[in-house]
C-alpha cells in the first residue's frame, strides 16, 4: 500500500485542529504540522495526536507550504490547513488510491467553504477546486505570499477526486474581516512590486469588480445575508489591497 504525508499549516487553531486530525485517520501515514507561533493549545493537541511539529515564523503561504513539504518522508503529499477537514467521501477516495496505487501525479479536490458555520455554494466559493494531493517529485508550491498554488509541468493533467475539503473560514464575521485585511496587506505588497501602475480610480474599479464577481457572477445574491456580507467584504479587501499598493508605489525608494 502506498503511503501519504499530510502537511498542515497552523496558527491558534485549537478549536478546529482536532477535527482536522481526526479526518486524517487511516489516510495519512505521517502528519507534519508547521506552526507559526500559536499561543493557544494548538501545538499541544498536535503532539497528543503524534504529529511531527515544527515552529516557523510565517513569511507567506507559498513558502510555508513548501517548507512543510520539505519535512516529509513520503512521495505523495496531502496539504491541508488546520481549519479544514476531509469529508467522509474524500477520505474513502484517498484510501482507495492508497490501496489501488496512484495513477496520476497531481489530484484536484473540491473545497466547500463555510462562513460562520454556513456552507456557501455561491459567491465563487464552490467547487473552489484545489490541487492538494501531489507527487512531490513532479510538483511543489510556488512562493507566492497569497493565492499560492501547486506548480507542475504542462504535460501533467490533474485527476479529480470525489469528496470535498470542508473549510471553516471563520467562526465570526469579525474574524473573517480580520483575515481579509491581513490577506489584503499581503496582496498589496505583491501588487506594489509589479511594474504596472495603479491609477486613482484603480482601487474603486477593482473593488467593484470583486463585488460583482462575488454577488452577481458568482451567485452570491442567492445566499441572502451571507452572500451580501461576503461580497461586501470582497469589495473592501480588494479596494484596500489596491489602495495600499498605490501608496507603497508612491513612496520614494529606500523609505
Amino acid at each position: 500500500m502506498k503511503k501519504i504525508s499530510a502537511t498542515i499549516l497552523a496558527f491558534n487553531e485549537e478549536r478546529h485542529i482536532s477535527a482536522c486530525l481526526d479526518s486524517l485517520r487511516g489516510v495519512a501515514d505521517e502528519i507534519i504540522v508547521v506552526d507559526s507561533g500559536s499561543t493557544d493549545r494548538t501545538v499541544e493537541i498536535c503532539r497528543e495526536y503524534g504529529c511531527k511539529v515544527s515552529t516557523r515564523k510565517f513569511d507567506g503561504f507559498g513558502a510555508q507550504r513548501q517548507y512543510a513539504t520539505s519535512l516529509t518522508t513520503h512521495q505523495y503529499i496531502l496539504s491541508i490547513d488546520a481549519d479544514e477537514i476531509l469529508s467522509p467521501a474524500l477520505q474513502e477516495s484517498i484510501k482507495k488510491l492508497k490501496a489501488d496505487g496512484f495513477g496520476h501525479r497531481v489530484y484536484s479536490i473540491s473545497r466547500l467553504n463555510f462562513y460562520c458555520g454556513v456552507p456557501v455554494k455561491h459567491c465563487g466559493w464552490y467547487p473552489d477546486r484545489q490541487i492538494r494531493l501531489f507527487d512531490k517529485r513532479y510538483a511543489n508550491w510556488n512562493l507566492r505570499d497569497v493565492a499560492e498554488t501547486v506548480i507542475f509541468r504542462d504535460s501533467v493533467r490533474p485527476e479529480c477526486l470525489d469528496g470535498d475539503i470542508l473549510h471553516h473560514r471563520c467562526d465570526t464575521r469579525e474574524q473573517y474581516e480580520k483575515v481579509a485585511v491581513s490577506h489584503a496587506a499581503m496582496k498589496a505588497r505583491v501588487l506594489a512590486a509589479k511594474d504596472e501602475s495603479i491609477g486613482v480610480a484603480g482601487p474603486l474599479v477593482h473593488g467593484l469588480k470583486a463585488f460583482w464577481n462575488s454577488f452577481v457572477t458568482g451567485g452570491g445574491v442567492f445566499e441572502g445575508k451571507v452572500g451580501r456580507e461576503i461580497s461586501l467584504q470582497s469589495y473592501r479587501s480588494e479596494y484596500l489591497a489596491y489602495a495600499t499598493a498605490r501608496k507603497l508605489k508612491s513612496k520614494p525608494a529606500g523609505k
